[in-house]
């Protein structure tokens, strides 16, 4: 029997930015439970939670202080208990955010062990003592890099030694290698919420909780800079499998699955370690080919807008495909948008009008709909939100990630204009904050998200007026009503979409997207034109059997062209 989450779509929620249901400015778990019948209607099978535990959110709640309580203005334990009966009266399954590679400083945990070298929990989290030089100058234990830029080290004065941290300077990384640690996160993170009826986790991190324990400096890869990316010391550890062993464990009491965010993890074979079916660790993983595209090659940030190219894109999505071929006996997922990125319109699809608005935002609907592997969609997807006006001032940034790197450039830059309008250029287009932006329900001030008095955490977005739930839910021709028939045809087809083999049939064309999906009984045929100008497509020769034209988004259809940013789906029956 096929596992309920194989043939799913899953729809990601972000608390801060979803629904204020308390005039606060800050969205709130009483705001998704009253926003569940639209999430039903949506036609998804589950919703996934990020981070609501208790936090002082320098990372919006990837700091976590107490995985069994939660941040005050989101809500209290009684409403996440709230939020399960609600969806599962409504046939709507729900996964929380599993956030176990590090703590907040300000967790108990963290505060013991950092009491002093010889505290009952020291080594609880991975402490180091410090490098001299020559001179005396004490230098952290190695050259990594935090993925937030800056030292992956802080140094504690009170206890006289360096702790680890990959991410903020606030999120101290745990020892994985400590048996106790593990067992009181299994109990607190994890057990503590599968008792409650919750039926899975998306896990934060996966691969990092195993590091290469000799802590040798990485190898110089960015020569400008002091610190160095570390991925290959810190991700995919010496005894990461044994731990995802037992981490399935106790998944598998409770039946619940389990999506892995598994970055710089390009091998299929490794990718495999984690989602084999017979290894009974991790349901499926999220891969990062698509997303990561048009990045800098160091840093994130240090590029320039749109630097991608189309044969490169149909290379990274037969990359994710891999494990759906039907060799392996893995899983993965199909995602453009989640809240580490900005919104996929802005950064594949067009802005220029408000009708090349709507038709990208479908053709890219139709393009991660028809791949297989578990379906993911982020709130505000549905209705093609875009990503901040360029006219917004940098003060409207944040994200600690943005933060820093505008920060970084200035300092680099001595505050030189040229390179911070660059900086700015490269937020605008590829920052987190976008995704974070509050969801726009209406028309009316503050977009619905919440009341007229209320002051959103984060700016709306400009366009809410016209861009809304409310207005496309009037629209049948909307990209809200497009999803949303979308997402039927794809239920009614899973062997197909879900499951089918992908085969790009001409990988270097660098305007048109074309590619086949196979099972054994039907052929989808998807055509997808990245382009603002028509273009020449011969798909006679592809449709010699009778088809069907499940969705496209424009009313004409010639075999030989498609318009500007067209989409369409055809099904053969074989």
């Amino acid at each position: 029997m096929t596992p309920w989450w194989k043939n799913a779509t899953i729809y990601q929620i972000y608390p801060a930015s979803y629904k204020d249901s308390n005039d606060d400015g800050i969205g709130d778990l009483p705001g998704i439970i009253s926003k569940l019948d639209y999430i039903k209607s949506l036609g998804v099978n589950a919703i996934w939670v990020c981070p609501m535990y208790d936090s002082p959110q320098h990372d919006m709640g990837y700091d976590v202080s107490n995985y069994e309580d939660l941040y005050a203005p989101y809500g209290t334990v009684a409403d996440v208990e709230a939020l399960i009966a609600g969806c599962h009266a409504r046939g709507l399954r729900i996964l929380l955010d599993l956030v176990i590679n590090h703590t907040s400083s300000e967790h108990a945990w963290f505060k013991e062990s950092r009491a002093s070298k010889t505290a009952a929990k020291r080594d609880w989290y991975i402490w180091r003592p410090a490098r001299y030089d020559a001179d005396g100058t004490r230098r952290p234990p190695n050259n990594w890099r935090s993925f937030f830029g800056g030292s992956a080290w802080e140094w504690d004065a009170a206890s006289e030694e360096y702790y680890l941290h990959l991410f903020a300077v606030q999120q101290p990384d745990l020892n994985w290698e400590n048996g106790d640690t593990r067992k009181a996160l299994y109990e607190s993170a994890m057990e503590f919420w599968l008792r409650k009826g919750i039926d899975g986790f998306r896990v934060d991190t996966v691969n990092m909780y195993s590091k290469e324990q000799s802590f040798r400096d990485a190898d110089i890869l960015d020569p400008v800079n002091e610190w160095q990316p570390a991925a290959s010391l810190v991700c995919n550890g010496p005894r990461i499998h044994e731990f995802m062993r037992e981490m399935g464990a106790i998944l598998g009491k409770y039946d619940a699955v389990a999506v892995g965010e598994l970055p710089n993890t390009p091998e299929i074979a490794d990718v495999l370690g984690y989602v084999s079916e017979k290894e009974k660790k991790l349901s499926m993983v999220f891969q990062f080919d698509i997303v990561d595209i048009g990045f800098g090659p160091d840093l994130r940030f240090n590029t320039a807008p749109r630097n991608w190219t189309l044969p490169d894109l149909r290379r990274r999505v037969r990359c994710t495909q891999r494990l759906m071929d039907g060799t392996t006996d893995g899983w993965s997922t199909a995602f453009l948008e989640n809240h580490d990125q900005a919104r996929s319109v802005s950064r594949w699809g067009s802005e220029a009008s408000p009708e090349l608005w709507a038709r990208s935002a479908k053709m890219l609907a139709m393009l991660v709909a028809s791949l297989s592997g578990t379906l993911y969609v982020y709130q505000g997807q549905e209705i093609g939100m875009v990503n901040a006006p360029a006219d917004w001032d940098v003060s409207e940034y944040k994200d600690v990630d943005s933060i820093n790197y505008y920060s970084f450039v200035r300092e680099k830059s001595g505050n030189d204009p040229v390179a911070l309008d660059a900086a700015k250029r490269s937020l605008d287009h590829l920052a987190r904050d976008h995704s974070r932006l509050p969801m726009q329900w209406d028309g009316s001030p503050n977009a619905g998200f919440a009341g007229e008095t209320a002051k959103p955490w984060m700016r709306v977005h400009d366009n809410y007026p016209t861009l809304n739930v409310e207005r496309q839910t009037l629209d049948q021709t909307s990209v809200l009503s497009f999803w949303r028939d979308l997402l039927r045809v794809r239920r009614e087809n899973p062997r197909v979409f879900a499951e089918g083999v992908f085969v790009d049939s001409d990988p270097l064309n660098e305007s048109v997207f074309v590619f086949e999906k196979r099972s054994e009984t039907q052929k989808l045929f998807v055509a997808l034109n990245f382009m603002d100008e028509v273009q020449a497509v011969d798909l006679k020769e592809k449709l010699d059997q009778p088809f069907q034209t499940l969705l496209g988004n424009c009313d004409e259809e010639p075999l030989d062209a498609l318009l500007p940013y067209e989409g369409r789906i055809y099904l053969v029956e074989v």
